[in-house]
């Protein structure tokens, strides 16, 4: 089925509703589709459930990551400041 998005693009890739965006299922005509997020068409609930489920775990993944990042900045920050004297001013060499 030669889709309005091929023709117009000159592209192979698929339009983003004929397909299910986990199963890559073709999607009926006729058929419910279940969108998420705007532009990802899914076949099924369970199948955009997955879909949800796998973008939860990355954020909270990229959440706990930099998170230990700052952690691991401040703790440094902490050592390489901790026990030495800083002298501030102007020195004037002739």
């Amino acid at each position: 089925m030669a889709s309005h998005y091929n023709s117009f693009f000159g592209s192979e890739e698929p339009h983003f509703l004929e397909s299910c965006s986990l199963c890559r299922k073709y999607l009926g005509l006729n058929s419910d589709i279940f969108m998420y997020r705007g532009d990802k068409a899914f076949c099924s609930n369970e199948c955009r459930e997955e879909q949800i489920e796998s973008d939860e775990a990355k954020e909270r993944s990229w959440k706990l990551s930099a998170r230990s990042l700052r952690k691991k900045s401040s703790e440094a920050a902490k050592d390489s400041a901790a026990g030495k004297t800083v002298r501030t001013g102007t020195l004037v060499v002739a």
